[in-house]
């Protein structure tokens, strides 16, 4: 019998590859995604404690931005509504960071083997960045409204306010804002709050 290395090395691959979680059952209660996803209840405390961004903004962002889903991407540009000509982004991962952001926040915390698709990663690039929007803008770190419009417009873009020409922003903003309120009272409310 031959040996072949091609099969055994997509096996080793596969077996020593990370599994990629799911979203939790129910995104809209902050006690179900504590209750189902501890490690990454862990990763976001984690985050609260290095770079002082709340939980429930973390929690709130993450909804809007990938809807905790690990390999979330922009949808796809067509022409002619049928040729797939690439995508308008190259935003990835739970936390939608784009590649040039990526390489900044990997270079700036020495994190050189962090990963979009790692939960405790993109918290803590989340975190990172919005440390960054405080310490650049002044933006309070539990202001979720404010942080998002940063965080969605970049530095540059969020200080010349093109946030403002975008009433969808304006309007999504809004809602996580109210997301992370919602988050922040459930979480008060959990069974085992430790």
């Amino acid at each position: 019998m031959k040996f072949r290395p091609a099969p055994l090395l997509a096996l080793l691959l596969v077996t020593c590859s990370p599994a990629v979680q799911a979203p939790p059952g129910n995104i809209d209660d902050a006690c179900v995604i504590k209750q189902q996803r501890p490690g990454w209840m862990k990763a976001m405390i984690r985050t609260q404690s290095r770079w002082g961004v709340p939980i429930a903004v973390q929690m709130s962002t993450i909804y809007y931005e990938s809807k905790f889903k690990a390999q979330a991407r922009t949808p796809l540009d067509f022409t002619m509504g049928v040729i797939p000509m690439g995508r308008n982004s190259s935003a990835f991962g739970y936390a939608q960071a784009i590649d040039s952001t990526w390489k900044w926040y990997m270079r700036d915390t020495g994190n050189r083997s962090a990963r979009r698709d790692d939960f405790a990663d993109a918290v803590d690039f989340m975190g990172w960045y919005m440390d960054q929007s405080y310490q650049r803008l002044g933006i309070s770190k539990s202001n979720a409204r404010r942080q998002y419009l940063a965080y969605h417009d970049g530095h540059a873009g969020y200080r010349r306010g093109t946030y403002r020409r975008k009433r969808w922003l304006m309007r999504v903003a809004k809602q996580v804002q109210r997301r992370a309120e919602m988050y922040a009272e459930q979480l008060t409310e959990c069974p085992g709050k430790g």
